[in-house]
């Protein structure tokens, strides 16, 4: 399947989904920024998949991302970071969000189970209520130390340091 292909918005993902319990397929949801997408997202995506029949990714728009993480985030533009993601044999179906927390998005998929990282406790993940209260699971998977979107800026930054200073290597 062509990486934009999944790209769905959310009255496609509302059909989809009501197609997906109709059959009895197990829904998995996460979400994120996915900004520079690394080791750790691919590893957490894969883990994340092992734990039912579809993925469905709410992937934070650029304007979310703005007010959470700060004017300079994100680094890739919500098409670019969908593409990427589409690339991926893990990730089913992708569906663009405009809100802070993607609850609404939750309420309108009714995934069989919610997963997100390890930083996250299974309590505090929006959605939590909705899940659970549908008879479904809430999951936090083990977190990949030395894999984050922060610490592959920084190594950015630090190895061109030289070039930033003006030292023009």
């Amino acid at each position: 399947m062509h990486p934009e292909t999944k790209l769905k918005t959310w009255a496609e993902i509302e059909d989809i989904s009501r197609s997906l319990h109709e059959m009895k397929k197990k829904i998995i949801f996460t979400n994120g920024c996915f900004d520079i997408l690394h080791a750790g997202h691919v590893a957490y995506l894969n883990d994340a998949k092992q734990l039912g029949d579809v993925m469905i990714v709410g992937l934070n728009s650029d304007d979310s991302i703005h007010r959470i993480k700060g004017e300079s985030r994100p680094v890739n533009l919500q098409r670019e970071r969908a593409f990427v993601l589409g690339g991926l044999a893990d990730v089913d179906y992708i569906v663009i969000f405009n809100e802070d927390t993607p609850y609404d998005l939750i309420k309108l998929i009714s995934p069989n189970v919610l997963v997100k990282g390890g930083d996250w406790l299974p309590e505090n993940i929006v959605g939590n209520d909705i899940v659970t209260a549908n008879g479904g699971e809430v999951k936090s998977l083990p977190y990949r130390e030395g894999f984050s979107t922060t610490d592959t800026i920084t190594k950015i930054i630090e190895s061109y340091r030289h070039v930033i200073e003006g030292e023009g290597k």
